[in-house]
């Protein structure tokens, strides 16, 4: 993830978290679709890419650099996995923190070889000086390497082989425009529909040789955020219960019970949003209220409250952030089962949160 290290260990924890820890890792190596065809979801994507590679291809030639922007879990280092399969060539990942001096980016590029795809996850946190001279290797394939300091310092150039670069980020609004520009095919990826989760479950089950029906596929799909780094760890969750509780099937009943233990509600939320969405309307009336009261009242810090809890409430339309404040909507009163206090006018014309 790209938050800072308070939200970083806010998100680990979480069950619904779309960061990757070392067991998810692990499991969507296994997980993880080879070719686009077995690629699940992001159509309009997998149409313009195998354009791209199969153009690329033809020509006997490395395919164009590729930036791919969306929210964590959806699937960009599965496909730069796949752009490198697809082009039958080998890989190298690294990310953008990993990258802290020209020199590290110019190691990397150095030891590529023709037609190689370099991963570079979190571009956007890559440092300046690394950033500018990628922009040259990305251009014309050499790079110069400064040897020395100060006056007597010299710029050798170095020519590259062709190769690849798969730029991963999300926030794509953070890369300058020089370094987007140099990128020959860009995509942004979508969050999932329910029922293209339901397949991501169904092939996953398959390979996880867990048996569920499609209506415990449903239960899980709907509670999987959009996302389905986060259908895949819900699956493992449940079935762990399955197994424990049950005879190892799992049917919606089974689902729902699994997924109540772990206090994730029928639209993905947790005990963090739930407790966020508490706050608001039991102690604030449903706002508006400030951010560092709001995260005071749950106990977290003002960062967890606004990178990890409100990107999902605010677009499930729950939580909505005003100049003057956090306000819930309609729909968190429904969800959560709670009256919207009816407002009254006093006095003085203006009417009160609290319906008193």
């Amino acid at each position: 993830m790209n938050w800072d290290d308070t939200t970083d260990d806010a998100t680990a924890e979480r069950l619904v978290g779309a960061s990757a820890d070392h067991e998810d890792q692990a499991v969507e190596a296994a997980l993880r679709p080879k070719d686009l065809g077995e690629f699940i979801g992001q159509e309009k994507v997998r149409e313009q890419l195998d354009l791209v590679l199969r153009a690329a291809r033809a020509r006997g030639a490395t395919a164009d650099h590729v930036l791919l922007s969306g929210a964590p879990g959806l699937g960009k280092t599965t496909l730069s996995m796949i752009i490198a399969a697809e082009m039958e060539a080998p890989i190298r990942i690294t990310s953008g923190p990993a990258i802290q001096h020209a020199g590290d980016l110019a190691a990397i590029l150095s030891s590529l070889q023709e037609g190689e795809v370099l991963f570079l996850d979190e571009i956007h946190r890559m440092s300046r000086p690394a950033e500018e001279m990628l922009y040259m290797a990305m251009e014309d394939f050499r790079v110069d390497v400064i040897v020395g300091k100060g006056p007597g310092a010299t710029a050798i150039p170095l020519e590259l082989p062709p190769f690849t670069l798969v730029g991963a980020t999300t926030r794509a609004g953070l890369l300058p425009p020089p370094l987007r520009d140099r990128f020959g095919f860009t995509a942004h990826m979508e969050f999932y529909e329910p029922a293209e989760l339901e397949r991501v479950i169904h092939r996953s089950a398959n390979l996880l040789d867990v048996e569920i029906d499609p209506a415990g596929a449903a239960e899980i799909a709907g509670r999987s955020r959009g996302t389905p780094r986060i259908a895949n760890r819900l699956l493992r969750r449940v079935r762990d219960y399955a197994q424990v509780k049950a005879d190892g099937f799992v049917t919606r009943e089974i689902a729902g019970a699994a997924l109540a233990v772990y206090e994730v509600d029928s639209r993905g939320l947790d005990r963090l949003d739930r407790g966020v969405l508490e706050a608001l309307l039991k102690l604030f009336g449903g706002g508006p209220v400030g951010l560092s009261t709001l995260a005071v009242a749950v106990g977290e810090e003002r960062e967890t409250v606004e990178e990890v809890a409100e990107p999902f409430l605010v677009r499930e339309g729950l939580l909505a952030r005003t100049p003057r404040g956090r306000v819930a909507t309609p729909a968190a009163w429904t969800h959560l089962g709670l009256t919207p206090p009816r407002p009254s006018t006093g006095g003085n014309g203006q009417g009160d949160l609290f319906g008193a």
